[in-house]
C-alpha cells in the first residue's frame, strides 16, 4: 500500500450533509432500546450519531427512583463522559384519576421523579394524559390534569427541570383537549411533547391543531418516518418555521439490527431537514 493509499484509508469520510439541522435527533427507549442498559444505549446512540435519549420508566436501563445517590451520580457521569445527552426521563404518570387520594400519590411520585431527573443530569420529565374517565365531565378531568401540571411545573422549575406533556390517550390526545390542559396549567415549565399521532389530523386538520400548541412544544416523538399516513414533511416545516431547536425522538419498534435501523432513520430525518 502506498503512502497516499494509507492516508486515504485513515482519513475521515467526507460528509455531504449540506444543511446542519437546528433540531436535534434522539430516541426514546420505548420500544427500540427497552432491553438496553445504559452503556449499550450510549454505545448504540454514538454509533448511529443520535444526540440524546429519553429513558422510559420500567426498561432495562434501570434509571429509577430506587437508585442510590452514588448510582445516580454514576449515571450522570456516564452520560457526561459520552457524546449522548440524557435528554429526559419518560414517566407513566397521568393525573386523570377521579380518586383524589390516588391523584395526590401520583403527584408526589412525579416529584420524586423530577428530583431523579435533576440528579442524573436530565433536563425534564415526560408525563401524559391517558384517558377521560367515564361518568366524569370532560372539562373537570382536563382542569384536574392542568392543575396537577401547574403544581408540578412550580416544583420542576425549582429543580431546573421542565415537564413535557405527551399528546397521548383516548380522547386526551385530541389537540383541543391538550390545549385546554396547558391553558389551565399556565406555567412556563410545562410544555407539550408532540407525539405524531393520527389524531393530529382530526377535526380542523393538522395545521389548526399544530397552531393550538405550537408555542408550548418542547419535545417531539416520531414514529417510523416511512409511514405515509402522517405529514412528516409538514411537521418538520412547521417546526422549522418556529425555529424549534429541541429534540425529535425516534419512538420506533425494536430490531435485531438496531444500529443499522437507527442510521437509516437518521438518514431519512436528515433528508427531511435538507428539504426545509
Amino acid at each position: 500500500m502506498t503512502r497516499d493509499q494509507t492516508f486515504a484509508a485513515d482519513a475521515p469520510a467526507k460528509s455531504f450533509i449540506v444543511r446542519q439541522p437546528r433540531m436535534k435527533l434522539g430516541t426514546v427507549t420505548y420500544n427500540l432500546a427497552q432491553d438496553w442498559d445504559v452503556p449499550t444505549i450510549i454505545k448504540n446512540c454514538e454509533a448511529a450519531k443520535f444526540q440524546g435519549v429519553e429513558l422510559r420508566t420500567s426498561h432495562k436501563h434501570g434509571v429509577e427512583v430506587t437508585l442510590s445517590r452514588e448510582q445516580r451520580a454514576e449515571v450522570r457521569k456516564r452520560f457526561a463522559d459520552s457524546k449522548v445527552e440524557l435528554m429526559g426521563l419518560g414517566s407513566a404518570f397521568d393525573y386523570h384519576t377521579p380518586d383524589q387520594a390516588e391523584l395526590k400519590k401520583d403527584i408526589a411520585a412525579t416529584k420524586d421523579y423530577i428530583v431523579l431527573a435533576q440528579e442524573v443530569g436530565a433536563t425534564g420529565v415526560k408525563v401524559r394524559p391517558n384517558a377521560l374517565p367515564k361518568d366524569v365531565p370532560v372539562e373537570r378531568t382536563l382542569e384536574q390534569i392542568g392543575r396537577s401540571l401547574r403544581e408540578l411545573g412550580v416544583f420542576a422549575k425549582d429543580h431546573g427541570q421542565v415537564i413535557r406533556l405527551e399528546v397521548h390517550g383516548s380522547g386526551t390526545s385530541l389537540l383541543p383537549n391538550i390545549k385546554r390542559i396547558i391553558d389551565v396549567a399556565d406555567h412556563p415549565s410545562v410544555g407539550v411533547c408532540w407525539n405524531s399521532n393520527p389524531t393530529d389530523l382530526a377535526g380542523d386538520g393538522f395545521d389548526k391543531n399544530f397552531d393550538l400548541v405550537k408555542n408550548k412544544i418542547n419535545a417531539v416523538h416520531l414514529r417510523d418516518l416511512f409511514l405515509e399516513d402522517y405529514p412528516f414533511r409538514k411537521l418538520f416545516n412547521r417546526l422549522n418555521d418556529m425555529k424549534y431547536t429541541g429534540y425529535c425522538l425516534a419512538e420506533i419498534p425494536a430490531s435485531t439490527d438496531p444500529v443499522r435501523v437507527m442510521k437509516y432513520f437518521r438518514a431519512l430525518w436528515l433528508s427531511y431537514q435538507e428539504l426545509l
